[in-house]
């Protein structure tokens, strides 16, 4: 991949901003920035446009609570052509975490996500989105 140079013109208020986002996001340089805000938006038009992507389902639970592991199990076979694969973690006594990485339309995934946050016992749900690029 080559590197193409080309001037940018911003206000003095938004050159601070971004020189905060710069420092406050450890990025090496303002070219980082621009390169992972430019990155950010191309993967949003991607969701919003329902184009296949990539991302995960991060959710929470507690694994005692009667039912809530098999109803999780029977959500994530029931989408199983967008899952990729899943990883469960025990985090104490009662608390799992589940990562599910998936792949398809994106509103297939959105619907997904939103499936897993309705399960009666859910503490927390998170779809993370991601590109396929």
């Amino acid at each position: 991949m080559s590197i193409k140079r080309f001037g940018v013109s911003l206000d003095s208020k938004l050159l601070d901003e971004l020189d905060q986002m710069v420092h406050h996001n450890q990025f090496s340089n303002r070219s980082q920035a621009i390169r992972f805000l430019v990155k950010k938006n191309i993967v949003e038009q991607k969701w919003d446009k329902d184009q296949d992507v990539t991302g995960a389902v991060v959710i929470t639970y507690d694994h005692q609570i009667r039912e809530l592991h098999a109803r999780v199990n029977r959500l994530q076979h029931e989408y199983h052509c967008l899952i990729l694969s899943g990883q469960h973690i025990h985090i104490d006594d009662h608390s799992c975490i589940e990562v599910i990485a998936v792949k398809g339309p994106a509103g297939k995934i959105i619907k997904l996500a939103n499936k897993f946050k309705a399960i009666k016992g859910i503490k927390h749900s998170e779809l993370v989105m991601s590109g396929t690029d």
